[in-house]
């Protein structure tokens, strides 16, 4: 087990240098450049060559990334000119209030994901199996974008149940304060994932109640519910751990776009505010911060994945 740690650490310590190399090169090809999107339209060449040459932006772009890359192993993710702020500052303000929409539509994902997809394993090929299919690749295919204004359509617009913004504020305590706000935000992402786990717990209980064991405990006189509970489900949820350390990009990618619908500083709003003008430190701060959840995200899973199941060796 720990020289497989240690492998994995270290594939993951490649992998998140290939994409800060891939994320730096890719960001230099933006048009426009950082002097252009911080000195405006109406700088002269001279200013732009002094603004390029004081923050190192005319050097080799092999000796721009590994001057940051030292940076940032000192801990300093260097500074925002829009925000005017250390880049370490702006995602420690906005990634708390990212983690909680995260949180939140992952755990309302499971509490229905997983009942629903034991009902379709017990209940499979019945009109109930075939509603909660349909419903499943719908909201699985939809756009976040799409999905979150039909939301506010629908709950904000038609019934007036909900704001059409998410929370706003400084603090995790402003935030929560206002929970009505979070509903719409967190039911949007809640049901894309809730399609993809459903689909994986209803294929894990059918394999599961297929199993010798589960033939063996019923006809020892165990009751089905007692054998589901205590055996199938918990045999079941080895690839829901997985898929929750693999779907890290995922639920990034869809709070990216969800927080940009409703208005919600989070680290989603801030790389889309980033990118429309050009904020280069904040945009490699936070791909820096994502690819270390998710490669975070996938070791964590490997690891629980040889917890809950004692039949895998490393």
């Amino acid at each position: 087990m720990a020289g497989y740690l240690a492998r994995r650490v270290l594939q993951s310590v490649v992998v998140v240098v290939l994409v800060a190399v891939l994320t730096f090169v890719l960001l230099q090809l933006l048009p426009g450049g950082p002097a252009r999107a911080i000195l405006g339209p109406k700088a002269t060449q001279l200013q732009i060559r002094t603004f390029l040459h004081d923050n190192g932006y005319d050097r080799p772009l092999v000796t721009q990334f590994l001057t940051w890359a030292g940076r940032v192993l000192h801990g300093d993710l260097g500074y925002s000119y829009k925000l005017n702020q250390p880049v370490t500052d702006v995602i420690a303000d906005h990634l708390p209030k990212t983690i909680l929409l995260m949180t939140l539509s992952t755990l309302v994902a499971l509490v229905v994901a997983v009942p629903l997809g034991v009902y379709q394993a017990r209940k499979r090929n019945t009109l109930g199996d075939y509603v909660a299919t349909g419903l499943s690749f719908a909201f699985y295919s939809m756009p976040s974008f799409f999905l979150g204004e039909i939301l506010v359509l629908l709950f904000a617009v038609q019934l007036q149940w909900f704001s059409p913004l998410g929370p706003s504020g400084d603090s995790l305590g402003e935030i929560l304060s206002q929970a009505p706000a979070l509903v719409l935000p967190v039911l949007t992402l809640a049901l894309i994932t809730i399609a993809s786990f459903s689909r994986y717990a209803r294929s894990s209980v059918m394999e599961n109640l297929g199993q010798d064991y589960v033939r063996t405990a019923l006809a020892g006189g165990a009751s089905e519910g007692k054998v589901l509970t205590r055996h199938v489900l918990r045999n079941s949820l080895i690839p829901i751990v997985t898929l929750l350390g693999l779907s890290l990009p995922q639920l990034f990618a869809g709070a990216l776009i969800t927080e940009q619908v409703f208005n919600y500083p989070g680290m989603g709003f801030t790389f889309i505010q980033g990118a429309q003008v050009h904020d280069y430190p904040v945009l490699l701060g936070i791909g820096l911060v994502v690819a270390l959840a998710t490669v975070a995200g996938s070791l964590l899973a490997d690891i629980g994945y040889a917890v809950l199941d004692p039949r895998v060796k490393y």
